[in-house]
């Protein structure tokens, strides 16, 4: 079997970034927090970019329902530990690669340890996991680590950036101003203000906060990782433009629209209010 060698494995990247700056990409160390819908998609993408340093946490594994989107699904895995095949999809990229691995996810009393020489956290979380979200992008904020989340919607994706000096994930969403489902809601009109996925949502029934279910595609994860690749790259070679929040971005492939978006104040912007009420009112009817 042919040897593997960095440099000659992701020569073809070379053009796009310099050789310096894949051996800078090389030496970076991103931390992961989910490995399923976006989470594992972010992970491959990057190995493949270059990175070869992650800290990584997964706690579930391979069931059946996550065969339309997860990088890691399919019958060979089911009742594997989705961290597990990932890291072996991984080393068979590459085999050099540097992992540190929480197999029990990210928990409140290991956040710091996770982040631990991180460069960069992307979060790919469950959209339903709030709580320890907050707590992660907190952390980043405190240990001055840029994070990043993008959000698969429809047939499209959602990108926001929290960069340390500029507004921090609470100033933007505010869930923590809100309790029970509101909180989903002001999760989900701080990602997507456009809402650019919405009109051709064919079963609203499908969205269901109660029990943690909504609809998903995977072309929705894919573009989220391209997305979420291409800014990594310029915010781990410090390089290229860098938008925060509360700018963002929202590109929906369904519908050929792309939406750059700006909320100053966040989520106390008046838009985002009335956006807030109006999803409130949408989905009140829906019970």
């Amino acid at each position: 079997m042919k040897k593997f060698v960095f440099e000659e494995a992701f020569d073809r990247t070379i053009g796009w970034v310099t050789a310096d700056e894949l051996q800078t990409l090389r030496s970076k160390r991103v931390a992961i927090a989910g490995l399923g819908g976006v989470g594992g998609y972010h992970l491959l993408t990057l190995l493949r970019l270059g990175v070869s340093n992650f800290n990584i946490a997964e706690m579930d594994v391979v069931e059946i329902a996550n065969f339309n989107r997860q990088a890691c699904a399919g019958l060979s895995h089911l009742g594997e530990n989705k961290i597990d095949v990932m890291l072996s999809l991984a080393k068979d990229i590459n085999p050099e690669a540097d992992f540190r691995v929480f197999s029990g996810g990210v928990q409140e009393n290991n956040i710091h340890d996770f982040l631990r020489d991180a460069d960069l956290y992307i979060d790919g979380l469950d959209f339903f996991v709030l709580d320890i979200r907050e707590k992660v992008f907190s952390q980043c904020w405190e240990m001055n680590i840029p994070a990043m989340t993008t959000a698969p919607l429809g047939m499209g994706m959602a990108h926001l950036n929290f960069i340390p000096g500029k507004m921090s994930f609470d100033e933007y969403f505010g869930v923590s101003s809100v309790q029970g489902d509101d909180r989903y809601i002001k999760f989900i009109s701080g990602l997507a203000p456009t809402m650019l996925h919405r009109p051709y949502l064919v079963d609203m029934s499908r969205v269901d906060f109660a029990e943690r279910k909504g609809p998903s595609t995977p072309m929705a994860c894919e573009l989220c990782a391209g997305v979420a690749g291409t800014e990594a790259l310029k915010i781990l070679l410090g390089r290229g433009k860098v938008r925060a929040a509360p700018h963002g971005m929202q590109f929906d492939a369904y519908s050929n629209r792309f939406r750059k978006t700006w909320r100053p104040m966040g989520h106390k912007n008046p838009l985002q209010i009335l956006l807030f009420k109006i999803i409130q009112f949408i989905l009140s009817r829906k019970k």
